[in-house]
């Protein structure tokens, strides 16, 4: 659905002062820095390019000096740059140190999860990306995700959702994506329901039912830790 340019920027102003709710109610960062040259995965673009619609750009601009265009500095960055939609910008931040969090990307604010989306076209809750599951420590802890964030996090996607039919069929796919992966690597899909709970998707029958976090692991670096609860 194509919007004038007013309403999509006031959509993403909207989505802005709903979605305040952080990851966990303490600083992931700090676990996963020590790992990354002292800076948090999701606030380095040589981990994560913040990709957003060219509408929240311009709100973003609006709102704050904190952000500017992505300049690639390598042959994989320039992939990333090329491979957008055309309505797509790749931007970064002044960094860690400099956060704004009230201008905050939507890329930022829901980091590292997205909507799963099932064939049949609805929304089981939140999934994370699995090509950071080495580096951040969030997806091989996900009992720190708060209830409030999961909320917020599929609502404000939802919101987008319904004013924008193309971004809810970017997510369709990237979950039929997530399920081939899972399937030739034979795992479960980790999802956080709607109620706070924890399911997985089986990928080959795409039967969803509810599982335990220790059936989920842990990934990379995070092999060997104690499992962390939310009330760290």
């Amino acid at each position: 659905m194509s919007l004038p340019k007013k309403s999509r920027v006031e959509l993403y102003r909207r989505v802005y002062e709903k979605f305040q709710a952080p990851v966990s109610r303490f600083d992931c960062g700090r676990h996963c820095a020590p790992h990354n040259g002292g800076q948090p995965v999701c606030c380095d673009t040589s981990n994560a390019v913040p990709i957003v619609d060219k509408w929240e750009w311009q709100l973003l601009k609006s709102r704050s000096d904190l952000w500017r265009l992505f300049k690639p500095k390598s042959a994989i960055d320039r992939q990333i740059v090329s491979d957008m939609h055309s309505e797509c910008r790749a931007v970064e931040c002044k960094g860690a140190a400099h956060c704004e969090r009230d201008n905050r990307s939507m890329a930022c604010r829901a980091f590292p999860f997205f909507p799963y989306v099932t064939r049949e076209r609805t929304i089981l809750g939140l999934a994370g990306f699995w090509y950071f599951e080495d580096r951040c420590w969030v997806l091989s802890n996900l009992g720190i995700v708060t209830p409030q964030f999961v909320t917020e996090c599929l609502e404000s996607y939802e919101a987008i959702f319904a004013e924008d039919t193309e971004e809810f069929d970017i997510h369709h796919k990237l979950s039929a994506d997530m399920r081939g992966v899972f399937t030739k690597r034979n795992r479960i899909i980790p999802v956080i329901g709607r109620d706070g709970g924890y399911y997985a998707v089986e990928p080959r029958s795409h039967r969803l039912r509810p599982a335990s976090l220790a059936e989920f692991g842990q990934h990379g670096p995070y092999k060997d830790e104690p499992v962390a609860t939310a009330a760290e």
